[in-house]
């Protein structure tokens, strides 16, 4: 059996085992390293993963991997399992994604061709709301609205001298008009 069928059918047993945990399955993965096989599965959930849902969640895989079911799939053979959650290389691509990443800068291609970057302010399952800065110096965002059907896979930019602020109220793209003024 091929590493990527055996991936999908691992993803199709674990769906539910991970759904119980309160998590949500994002990718399951297998390659073959000599006699054993090594299980890399990628988890997410609103607000982020903790290292308790990291070992609640292995827990349970890991003794659904155990099961006669999975030997069809893997083999008696030896695993190794890895869970971790995505990391900011993972393209948005699910509305969850784009959800999960408010308040971030990314960048994005159009279907139309064009790229542009900006701060999502909100998604849902329709689309998502950027501010994206103006071309000419010293001007404001402005908040545009992109269907999914208009967008690609976003991609995290990583932003190393952003303050963040605890406030929930703070403006989320006030940093963007803070960047454009002179």
């Amino acid at each position: 059996m091929s590493s990527a069928s055996a991936g999908s059918q691992l993803a199709a047993l674990l769906a539910p085992v991970v759904e119980d945990t309160g998590l949500d399955l994002e990718a399951v993965a297998v390659t073959r390293q000599g006699r054993r096989s090594e299980v890399r599965v990628l988890v997410d959930k609103d607000g982020g993963v903790s290292l308790d849902d990291v070992a609640l969640v292995s827990h349970a895989i890991s003794s659904t991997l155990d099961l006669p079911v999975a030997d069809a799939i893997l083999g008696s053979a030896a695993y190794v399992l890895e869970v971790s959650s995505p990391g900011v290389e993972r393209p948005l691509s699910e509305p969850r994604h784009w959800r999960r990443a408010v308040g971030r800068l990314v960048r994005v291609g159009l279907t139309a061709g064009d790229e542009v970057t900006g701060r999502i302010v909100a998604a849902d399952a329709d689309g998502v709301r950027l501010a994206v800065a103006g071309k000419k110096p010293g001007s404001t965002p402005a908040d545009r609205h992109f269907g999914f059907d208009e967008i690609g896979p976003g991609r995290v930019q990583v932003e190393f001298n952003r303050a963040r602020s605890d406030d929930p109220d703070d403006d989320p793209h006030a940093d963007l008009i803070a960047e454009e003024s002179p």
